[in-house]
């Protein structure tokens, strides 16, 4: 039998639930019917792997970090680049942060990943809204009835960088092991013959977690295993073009689609 992996992108409440402090619209339906498919074809998945987006207040990303010229913290969605903070249109609050964060702003602009954007406070450590939504859990509980374990992964807890991608950083802190490669976790998917991906949202976590995996597989052809669950997935509101780039970008490497209802239909 072939070893079929899922591995779900931050299904948390903050992201999945209307009420969720950055609520992907769409992502709650998404929940909905991947919760189904797993029920449905449960004795298939050989392993579940489930990426769990994980904050302090306090983050690079978050607005209590910056202040503007009259003091006032950002905006949610506000796009902080290097230029701003060399201008002192935004600065860190705590002058001691003032050289990092300048110095993170110009990374992030020389590796070509996404400028930074400061969130709404989501998924903090302890809350809520960092749970798993409800359906998918119960999904996943009756998946490890079969005496299986979900392996959760966790990211996002290093203040100085933003994590979208499950398996590194955007700036990895040479300090700091969990913001760097996870080579562990891409060794396990490589073993795999089929790699479902599905969770939220394309457009960020999904979509950059897929292409650091195909990017570290240790070979090419390996991106023809990964096959995307397309109604299990949405877009950060107003960033439907990032995901729509990413499918296109993914599929012409190897990457194949799925839905919830076609997969072992």
């Amino acid at each position: 039998m072939k070893k079929v992996h899922l591995l779900v992108i931050d299904p948390q409440k903050d992201f999945c639930d209307p009420n969720g402090a950055l609520f992907v619209a769409g992502a709650d339906q998404d929940m909905n019917r991947l919760a189904e498919m797993v029920r449905r074809v449960k004795d298939k998945l050989s392993a579940i792997h489930v990426t769990l987006d994980s904050h302090h207040y306090v983050d690079i990303a978050h607005p209590i970090f910056w202040v503007g010229k009259d003091g006032t913290n950002p905006l949610p969605f506000t796009i902080i680049t290097a230029s701003d903070v060399e201008a002192g249109t935004w600065r860190a609050k705590q002058p001691s942060c003032q050289t990092r964060a300048l110095e993170y702003v110009r990374s992030l602009e020389a590796n070509g990943r996404y400028p930074l954007c400061v969130w709404p406070p989501h998924c903090l450590i302890g809350s809520d809204g960092a749970q798993v939504t409800a359906p998918l859990f119960d999904a996943l509980k009756g998946w490890e009835q079969g005496f299986k374990i979900v392996d959760y992964v966790t990211k996002g807890s290093n203040p100085w960088t933003e994590h979208y991608s499950a398996v590194q950083a955007d700036v990895p802190d040479p300090a700091d092991v969990t913001t760097q490669l996870n080579t562990s976790l891409i060794k396990t998917l490589e073993d795999a013959d089929i790699i479902l991906v599905a969770g939220e949202a394309g457009s960020h976590c999904l979509a950059f977690t897929v292409r650091d995996i195909a990017n570290n597989f240790g070979d090419a052809s390996y991106v023809g295993k990964l096959v995307l669950v397309e109604d299990a997935t949405s877009p950060v509101p107003t960033f439907d073009q990032f995901q729509k780039d990413f499918v296109a970008e993914m599929t012409a490497k190897g990457m194949q689609l799925t839905t919830t209802a076609d997969w072992m239909a």
